[in-house]
């Protein structure tokens, strides 16, 4: 159910964190009913875990940034943390909340804190997630803890050893010579710094590798356009609802519960 072939994967990045209405309410409950009602399938967020052991969905490790609390994350509890609002009005949801609020949802999950790995492998496995998930992280260490305690049964994200591989390897057999941890799909940006990492030679081996690739975060209808004319196979954005005009502007919008509209 997750990777869908032949359609293109539109992902609310934190619930569409740059859309007018919900700008500044980032990974709450608002940003992703926000996304839902859009018609978005596909919700992106961030796992990190609490001092008492519970996965929140926010994408720091301090409180500061986004809410009106402060401190680090790993060092207060749940009740601790529930205290701060995000934008002054929303709390930090606890991930369970996501997936008990959207059951229709997939989730793109990445593991922002060590303590969050174990959690949310466990909770993947006990919960019979696997077919709503697909979990990434920039940390080679998370993604390869992840994919042990989950056995491999749950899908992931390459992590940037592994997108080097493909990027730099002649042909898709030894890219994925190089990359036994399997990973389901490349989530990258089109560039990092001075190295163009999205290109046709890597989108070409990935898919003859039967890996999708996934470009973040696009908030631009050009380049949105440009990298559909490319054959990308998701994109992940801000701006929920420049990326939905796109698609149903191309004819390539799909929503589960909503169809073509």
């Amino acid at each position: 159910m997750y990777l869908r072939q032949g359609r293109v994967l539109a992902f609310a990045h934190r619930g569409g964190a740059y859309h007018p209405e919900i700008e500044g309410l980032e990974n709450t409950l608002a940003a992703f009913q926000h996304a839902a009602d859009l018609g978005y399938d596909y919700l992106e967020t961030d796992v990190v875990a609490t001092r008492d052991g519970v996965l929140l969905a926010f994408h720091d490790d301090v409180l500061d940034r986004v809410s009106d609390g402060s401190g680090a994350i790993a060092e207060l509890t749940l009740d601790e943390v529930r205290r701060a609002r995000v934008g002054g009005r929303e709390e930090i949801p606890v991930f369970t909340d996501l997936l008990d609020a959207f059951p229709e949802a997939c989730f793109n999950v990445d593991l922002k804190s060590e303590a969050a790995v174990e959690l949310l492998a466990d909770l993947v496995l006990e919960r019979g997630l696997a077919e709503r998930v697909l979990v990434g992280s920039f940390s080679v260490r998370r993604t390869r803890r992840f994919r042990r305690r989950t056995g491999g049964r749950v899908a992931t994200a390459a992590h940037p050893l592994e997108v080097l591989a493909f990027r730099l390897s002649p042909t898709a057999a030894i890219a994925r010579l190089l990359t036994p941890g399997r990973p389901a799909a490349l989530q990258i940006p089109v560039t990092r710094g001075p190295l163009r990492v999205l290109t046709e030679g890597l989108l070409r081996r990935a898919h003859a590798a039967g890996v999708q690739v996934h470009v973040w975060t696009v908030d631009e209808p050009d380049q949105m356009h440009e990298l559909l004319d490319l054959g990308i196979d998701g994109i992940f954005t801000d701006r929920t609802d420049l990326l939905k005009d796109v698609l149903v502007a191309r004819g390539q919008w799909w929503s589960r519960r909503r169809g073509n509209r």
